[in-house]
């Protein structure tokens, strides 16, 4: 009888260290010519997304989703800077990458792994062998996909909703010419502040959307809310 060694699971706070806080840093504190410079404080930054996925993917033989946006919000933060160009563009990029997210979770509805299961119903989250099996056991299969495909619609709203608010956010902080000291203190605030402005709606919204999931998870399958959840 063979037996498959668990996958190790991902360490969030290690993700969201190596994919945006310490690139995040980087960009904002070292890349003055006082410490690496706008082209090396780049490369330092993009250092940490990169070699985080690739060490995600050698240990856990899965792509990390939010490496490759870490990656590619870097790399434009980073060209933006060396290009010195207006902050009309940086409110753009804000307002591109969770758009970028929710279409590509409505994409992925065509696919064989939609990312509502890598975001919401995901095996760090939810105890999914025994959901399945109270699915298998009550022929719920078909309504539990139904109830996938609209928490991916709700998915959606809520990045197209933050991509609003991230722009509207950048518009009103940034207005000083680039390459300028104000122009940079504009920046730093505004990564600041998406913390709290950007982040908290986005968040607020991501958790309607897990608990209407694990309402519909509940109907289905008969098994209560600490059962859904995994120990």
């Amino acid at each position: 009888m063979s037996s498959s060694k668990p996958q190790r699971p991902e360490s969030l706070l290690l993700n969201l260290l190596c994919n945006l806080a310490l690139p995040t840093l980087i960009l904002m504190k070292f890349s003055t010519d006082k410490y690496l410079g706008p082209l090396w404080g780049l490369v330092a930054a993009l250092i940490f997304p990169v070699g985080y996925g690739i060490w995600d993917f050698a240990t856990r033989k899965k792509t990390n989703f939010i490496s490759i946006i870490g990656f590619v919000s870097v790399l434009f933060s980073g060209g933006f800077g060396l290009l010195k160009v207006d902050g009309f563009w940086f409110a753009v990029k804000d307002a591109a990458m969770p758009a970028l997210i929710g279409v590509a979770v409505l994409l992925s509805l065509k696919s064989k792994q939609p990312l509502v299961r890598e975001l919401l119903y995901n095996d760090q989250v939810i105890d999914i062998p025994r959901v399945d099996a109270a699915l298998a056991e009550r022929e719920a299969r078909p309504a539990f996909e139904r109830l996938l495909v609209n928490a991916s619609y709700a998915l959606t709203a809520t990045f197209l909703v933050s991509a609003v608010i991230n722009f509207a956010v950048a518009r009103w902080i940034i207005r000083s010419e680039p390459g300028t000291p104000a122009f940079n203190a504009e920046l730093g605030k505004m990564h600041s502040l998406g913390m709290v402005v950007m982040s908290v709606p986005a968040v607020v919204m991501l958790m309607v959307v897990l608990w209407r999931l694990i309402g519909g998870i509940r109907r289905l399958t008969g098994l209560e809310t600490d059962d859904i959840f995994k120990s």
